[in-house]
């Protein structure tokens, strides 16, 4: 029996629509790195590589941590876009409520789980005592942030899969522009050290968590009307619950697989030494601000092809396809070559310790370099989140995982750190192969 027919809404894609998206979520995601960067320039600038380095490996802590709770923030953007395109009148507040629910959940059963959470990461990482008692110190106050953080990833994953990427960016803004400016205070003005750092993230995010949900309800035309919407039992859904989690252990295992990279490339930067281990992670975040703004497109791919599946429309995901992987191109170009020969200047303005300026001016080129490998995996990360092809996205990137270490097993004894740099382009490229591959296989699928 063939499966009843979806109804078309038709709509085209042109460039300012793919740029209305992305270049709000651009500004917004490029002041998360930047945050990174500024805590890395402030704890760096005392002079102490081992304060630097519990801060990097703290802040990496919680990367890999949050990253299990993405699928908050990218999953309900997918769906959310999917409700848009097929005219969902309530504008996907039934995924947006389950995620804000699961989010404060999660959030606080990390903070319950706070002591074995550092004695693992700590066991993992391997530190130096010096490096190992900085990261505590960092640990014991951002962990705070856990649930306000997990709600902003929801809140961004309903604007953004509105198209309202310009609400998204004022949070994100409002977000980091407050824990920048009580970082520095903090650490420089009160001389509170890492914890400083940590302590200006907690406050960043509460407040923005609390903007986002004044924004959510006032959409609604308050709390009250906001909940009328809901009908008794909807938010229980047995269907659209085992979807979400479906979707969600997909991108868990993603996220946990991207971010089991980066803590891997970490680890062997700490075994390597303070030096090795503060100058790779200078040039991560600087890697990390151009995939940030990547991002932008790769939101916009997100929301224009999951709104072309949910409006059940071939020609405008073909279009958005199109654009988002030209415009990418265009970006890491470009990015690639201000990185390439403003980089001397930027280490030297984030850190004073010579050996670590030295050390990353020796890697930069290869560094740089990542701008155009990493691209493609970047939009098709956003391609499959828009239209739920999360399995696909899954593989590939556990697929890639093992490319990256098998390379770096081989790379590494052989070239030292510049065999790990090596190894992360081989991942990058073998994601963004097996993306391509997939996709072309299941393209016709998402459209009856």
């Amino acid at each position: 029996m063939n499966a009843p027919l979806r109804p078309k809404h038709a709509f085209d894609v042109r460039h300012s629509d793919v740029w209305k998206i992305a270049l709000p979520a651009s500004i917004a995601f490029i002041t998360e790195p930047l945050v990174g960067l500024v805590d890395i320039t402030v704890i760096g600038r005392l002079g102490d590589a081992a304060l630097l380095g519990g801060l990097v490996l703290g802040a990496l802590v919680f990367d890999v941590l949050f990253s299990l709770a993405y699928f908050l923030r990218i999953g309900t953007a997918g769906l959310v876009a999917q409700s848009v395109g097929a005219k969902d009148p309530r504008d996907g507040l039934l995924h947006v409520g389950r995620a804000l629910v699961l989010g404060v959940f999660i959030g606080l059963v990390m903070i319950a789980l706070s002591a074995p959470i550092l004695w693992l990461s700590v066991k993992l990482l391997a530190p130096d005592a010096p490096v190992e008692a900085a990261l505590a110190d960092y640990f014991h106050w951002r962990i705070w942030a856990a649930p306000f953080s997990l709600i902003n990833y929801a809140l961004l994953g309903w604007f953004y899969g509105r198209a309202a990427a310009r609400t998204g960016m004022m949070l994100q803004l409002l977000l980091h522009l407050i824990d920048i400016a009580l970082s520095i205070f903090f650490v420089h003005g009160l001389g509170w050290g890492v914890p400083g750092a940590a302590f200006g993230t907690v406050i960043g995010q509460g407040v923005a968590a609390l903007a986002g949900l004044v924004i959510l309800t006032r959409h609604y035309g308050g709390l009250a009307a906001l909940l009328r919407r809901i009908a008794p039992g909807e938010l229980r859904d047995a269907a659209a619950i085992r979807r979400m989690f479906g979707l969600s252990r997909d991108l868990m295992i993603r996220s946990l697989a991207l971010m089991g990279a980066y803590a891997w490339f970490a680890a062997q930067g700490s075994r390597m030494g303070e030096v090795a281990l503060a100058a790779n992670a200078v040039l991560l975040n600087l890697l990390m601000v151009v995939g940030y703004f990547l991002d932008g497109i790769a939101q916009a791919a997100e929301q224009l092809t999951g709104k072309a599946v949910g409006a059940n429309w071939r020609p405008a995901f073909d279009r958005a396809y199109r654009l988002s992987m030209l415009w990418g191109m265009a970006i890491s170009l470009g990015l690639g070559a201000i990185w390439y020969f403003g980089g001397p200047f930027v280490i030297g303005a984030m850190t004073t310790n010579e050996e670590v300026r030295a050390y990353a001016l020796g890697y930069l080129p290869v560094a740089a370099l990542a701008t155009l490998t990493f691209m493609p995996a970047f939009v098709f990360d956003g391609i499959l989140v828009g239209t739920t092809l999360n399995g696909t996205m899954r593989n590939g990137m556990v697929a890639s995982l093992l490319v990256f270490l098998g390379a770096a097993a081989v790379l590494h004894p052989l070239w030292g750190n510049m065999g790990l740099w090596a190894a992360l382009h081989c991942w990058f490229l073998a994601r963004g192969a097996y993306y391509f591959v997939a996709l072309e296989r299941r393209k016709a699928g998402l459209f009856t």
